[in-house]
């Protein structure tokens, strides 16, 4: 699962820009992944200029729920 650090993130869109199957959304206030359509590729995490995303593991995710 591909994590999102808000505190760093500044919704520049370049990791939307990047995705594969299109699934970050942007708003004014926030980005969001859809989990169900993210195939952790990873290139978001690759392009992102603030290293606002990362990967977590399966035992983080479950975890965070």
């Amino acid at each position: 699962m591909i994590k999102i650090d808000y505190q760093i993130c500044d919704l520049c869109g370049t990791c939307i820009s990047v995705c594969p199957v299109d699934c970050m959304i942007l708003d004014e206030i926030r980005l969001y992944i859809n989990e169900k359509t993210c195939t952790e590729c990873e290139l978001c995490i690759r392009v992102c200029p603030f290293g606002a995303l990362s990967k977590t593991s399966q035992k983080e995710s479950r975890n965070e729920d």
